[in-house]
């Protein structure tokens, strides 16, 4: 048995312990292997853990539960992501929740180099379900590729899937309930067949009661896995508005397919873009604009690798910044070099006139 994994399982289990907490501890006690030794007056008095959660890590029924999940993902050829892995995914990385242990079955790349989400209504139109076709369709003849991840739900969610199979692109499916059992049933089949080309994804371990709040919990990973988060129809309320909301947090790009202010399906798109949270999409090339694809070869432009030359050297760090965590806002590049908003400001307006960034509503920017 592979006791540190064991331990990594066990941290994740622990009651009341979420993804911050949890990265305190190992800061604080040094070791994963070190917090199950720890006695609990000394976890006490870790900030955040307290009596009841020092109890909690100390029940000898955690690690019963960790032995079981250990048992039940190596017969079931699952593997546990953690957060200290050099493979967990660079994208989650950037995410101050992201979980601190995932479960994956699958052959995708969750490090791909172009990852989209899409989500939306389960009460989807035929022209949602159009357009949806269409994006992946186009997508996939341009030559994009990119990982396709939505949440095997009803409606756009299970579109997004069998148009990602149907033209070959990979596709990643975020369930809200360990991966002993899959919710909706009716969409077994489509899980099987992207085990083959993509996968599922939970943070969720087995035995996990299938709970309308785990799919909300849910949606932050669809979002933080991805580069863009599109919004295909969504009533006024909704969990893709929840993930488009998450999905900006992130410093992501949101996206929404317009519709008529009377269709109920629409309403929500209309309100993301209306609000500037969400850019207007109507087809491959918008998508292409704001996420920097090169609309000819479909792939990423290597801009900077060709004019860093003509960069000053506070330019490049820019650059460099914007390359790390994609679209930002001029807040936070204050926050990440160090340098004054007037400097800062400067910089950003040669950085558009060289042709290498765009600006986006809000003082939001992003490298070409």
């Amino acid at each position: 048995m592979n006791e540190t994994l064991l331990f990594k399982v066990a941290l994740s289990l622990v009651p009341g312990i979420g993804s911050v907490l949890a990265r305190n501890l190992i800061s604080y006690v040094g070791s994963i292997e070190g917090i199950f030794r720890e006695k609990s007056a000394h976890l006490m008095k870790i900030p955040g853990i307290g009596e009841v959660n020092a109890r909690k890590i100390c029940e000898a029924r955690v690690m019963e539960q960790a032995n079981h999940e250990l048992e039940f993902i190596g017969k079931n050829q699952i593997r546990p992501f953690f957060y200290l892995d050099d493979d967990y995914p660079k994208r989650f990385s950037q995410c101050n929740d992201a979980p601190i242990l995932f479960y994956f079955k699958g052959n995708a790349s969750l490090n791909s180099e172009k990852v989209i989400s899409i989500v939306g209504t389960r009460n989807a139109t035929g022209y949602g379900r159009q357009m949806c076709d269409e994006l992946l369709q186009k997508l996939s003849e341009k030559g994009h590729m990119p990982l396709v991840v939505s949440g095997l739900a009803y409606g756009i969610d299970i579109q997004a899937h069998k148009s990602a199979l149907k033209y070959g692109l990979p596709t990643v499916g975020v369930v809200g309930h360990g991966l002993d059992r899959l919710y909706p049933s009716a969409h077994q089949k489509i899980a099987n067949d992207m085990l083959g080309n993509g996968g599922l994804l939970t943070d969720f371990p087995s035995q996990t009661k299938i709970e309308a709040a785990n799919f909300i919990r849910r949606n932050r990973l669809i979002a933080g896995l991805s580069d863009a988060t599109i919004v295909i129809e969504s009533g006024e309320k909704g969990g893709a508005l929840i993930t488009a909301d998450i999905a900006s947090s992130y410093n992501r790009d949101v996206l929404a397919f317009p519709g008529r202010s009377s269709d109920p399906y629409s309403k929500g798109c209309n309100r993301l873009i209306k609000r500037n949270i969400a850019a207007m999409i109507e087809s491959v090339s918008d998508l292409e604009y704001q996420l920097g694809w090169d609309a000819s070869q479909g792939s990423a432009r290597p801009v900077q690798q060709l004019l860093f030359p003509e960069l000053t050297s506070d330019e490049k760090k820019i650059s460099d910044l914007l390359q790390e965590h994609g679209k930002t806002n001029i807040d936070s590049l204050v926050n990440y070099s160090g340098m004054p908003v007037q400097q800062l400001s400067s910089i950003l307006i040669n950085l558009e006139f060289k042709g290498l960034i765009n600006v986006f509503p809000g003082k939001m920017y992003k490298l070409k």
